[in-house]
């Protein structure tokens, strides 16, 4: 079977949320402008619902390059030396060294790597659509962050640490009083002698490129991890998983820990960097599924055309579609029991009356268990005593295309 097989609804009625039924009865809008989250779309469909994302990204990419070549726009002063030659600022001074990371190699791992990581968990999630809006949400994330450092270096900047060592000051225009403010201490770009590329480069230290790229890549799959594996969620996981759910962060960490070996930037815009890569990766994360830390529903990616009914989440199209298959998890159980039967709607003392917890749960009539016993003591397990089989995303075995 394909990785992302073409699938039926789990229901005939009801598998797309009921906000969006009604959307539908109440606006008369066509069924070709909304899509279904179970089943594999044609080009032409993926292309209509995304087509303006790509385009956005395009643009945001052309003006991000074009903001990075361009010349930095704040005529920073800097003071070299004492009168004795004392230098002033020595944490300015470094030698220029070659990166222990590029920013091409930073960029590169930052976005290949969790993608082909997304990729993998998709033998277990099984789901077009759970990529999709993984590579869309991470595209969001990197691009987004490149272009709000690139505008803060350029129209903000600040001093590399081996910035006195590409300037190479020229002691003629320092001499004659030529300096500014208190006993002349301070200059301008002009009176350096080295090479211009590199000059303009060590005037936009802030914030780090590094750090931003890191943690708005390496940070959206640490969210994604989370979430696919439920590692905060209401069963206790193995330790491989917050090992591995962690991992994207120490590789984040260890790509700006390496700035301070090469001394390409300072304390500060690492942090910096770091802090506007987190931030675009949450925000990102956020805008392509249904929650961050909420465990019931943040591995339910989000529909574009309509609106997830948190009320009702339990008849979420891509409800299974997470990576783990314990405690009911990527099952019929869906590993959610009695503070989910509560969440959901599903009073205990009206489960058997409604067919214990609902077909979708197992425990009802459809699966051959009595009703009478699912309804029976508040806060039975809905995956308690039942050995849960694997399930495709998006409806039964026998709705497998």
């Amino acid at each position: 079977m394909p990785l992302f097989g073409k699938r039926r609804a789990a229901k005939e009625e009801g598998s797309l949320p009921s906000t969006e039924a009604g959307h539908h009865r109440h606006h008369g809008r066509s069924p070709a402008e909304s899509y279904s989250m179970s089943k594999r779309p044609s080009f032409g469909q993926w292309v209509k619902h995304t087509w303006l994302d790509i385009v956005t990204m395009a643009i945001m990419g052309a003006l991000g390059l074009g903001i990075y070549f361009a010349e930095p726009r704040p005529a920073r002063s800097f003071a070299v030396t004492f009168s004795d030659g004392q230098v002033v600022y020595p944490q300015f001074a470094y030698p220029l060294r070659d990166e222990v990371v590029p920013i091409w190699l930073a960029a590169f791992l930052a976005s290949i790597v969790p993608i082909v990581i997304m990729a993998i968990m998709q033998i277990r999630v099984r789901s077009f659509w759970d990529f999709n809006n993984a590579v869309i949400g991470i595209l969001y994330s990197l691009i987004t962050a490149a272009l709000f450092q690139v505008w803060v270096k350029w129209l903000i900047g600040g001093l590399r640490p081996h910035f006195l060592d590409v300037c190479d000051p020229d002691p003629a225009k320092m001499g004659n009083n030529n300096g500014e403010g208190f006993q002349r201490l301070y200059f301008r770009p002009d009176i350096c002698r080295g090479e211009k590329k590199l000059i303009n480069d060590a005037l936009e230290s802030f914030p780090s490129g590094h750090t931003t790229a890191a943690f708005a890549g390496f940070g959206y799959l640490y969210l994604y991890l989370n979430a696919k594996l439920k590692v905060f969620s209401n069963y206790h996981p193995s330790l491989w998983k917050l090992a591995l759910t962690y991992s994207p962060i120490l590789a984040a960490v260890l790509i700006g820990g390496a700035l301070t070996i090469d001394e390409y930037h300072n304390w500060y815009d690492i942090f910096a960097g770091a802090a506007v890569g987190i931030t675009m990766a949450f925000s990102s994360y956020r805008m392509t599924f249904a929650a961050i830390w909420d465990w019931r529903f943040n591995h339910i990616p989000l529909n574009r055309t309509a609106p997830f009914n948190y009320d009702s989440y339990m008849n979420a199209e891509l409800l299974h579609a997470v990576a783990t298959r314990k405690a009911g998890w990527g099952g019929d159980g869906l590993g959610h029991g009695h503070h989910e039967k509560h969440a959901a709607g599903m009073g205990a003392g009206n489960a058997g009356h409604h067919h214990g917890m609902g077909h979708h749960n197992g425990l009802g009539h459809q699966d051959g268990v009595d009703s009478s016993f699912s309804g029976h003591a508040n806060g039975v397990p809905a995956n308690d005593g039942f050995t849960q089989p694997r399930r495709p995303v998006g409806g039964h075995g026998d709705h497998m295309v």
